[in-house]
């Protein structure tokens, strides 16, 4: 191939595949009812509020399949997925035997969950994980939180 046409191709090759990714990041809200919830106000401290809970981490399934299964696969099963494997984060926490260490790493785990859900991840420019404020309620957020980890890792 002529290297002026070669390289064209190459561009329009990458030119393709940026703008499948960035459709890739566009953020959808999931249509889940938080009714069935505990009745609180839910705001974005740690530790996890809706932990144990099965009627939020069944929530959190639907919303996750809605929203965030399209890069971190269906039901978070982490197979075949562009993004990381949501079921590792905190992971470790859980050989801890301490009770009170185990603890604090559980909330840290939480904290860097709720923080990357409501910012987003970014390197160097490139955005990787859209930013969820506003789109996403701390209820849905923990109920996320709740199926994730509740959903055993491979």
């Amino acid at each position: 191939m002529h290297k002026p046409l070669a390289f064209t191709a190459s561009l329009a090759l990458g030119l393709a595949f940026l703008a499948s990714g960035a459709a890739a990041l566009e953020r959808v809200a999931p249509q889940v009812d938080t009714s069935v919830l505990p009745a609180q106000t839910y705001e974005w401290t740690e530790p996890n509020p809706l932990r144990g809970n099965p009627q939020a981490a069944a929530l959190g399934q639907s919303a996750f399949n809605q929203s965030c299964a399209r890069c971190h696969g269906a039901d978070a099963n982490g197979s075949r997925s562009p993004a990381p494997d949501l079921r590792r984060i905190g992971m470790g926490c859980r050989r801890i035997a301490d009770p009170a260490l185990r603890q604090r790493c559980t909330a840290d785990a939480d904290a860097f969950f709720v923080k990357s859900v409501r910012w987003g991840k970014q390197k160097f420019g490139i955005v990787h994980m859209p930013p969820w404020e506003g789109v996403l309620s701390p209820e849905v957020v923990w109920s996320l939180r709740s199926f994730v980890e509740s959903t055993p890792a491979r």
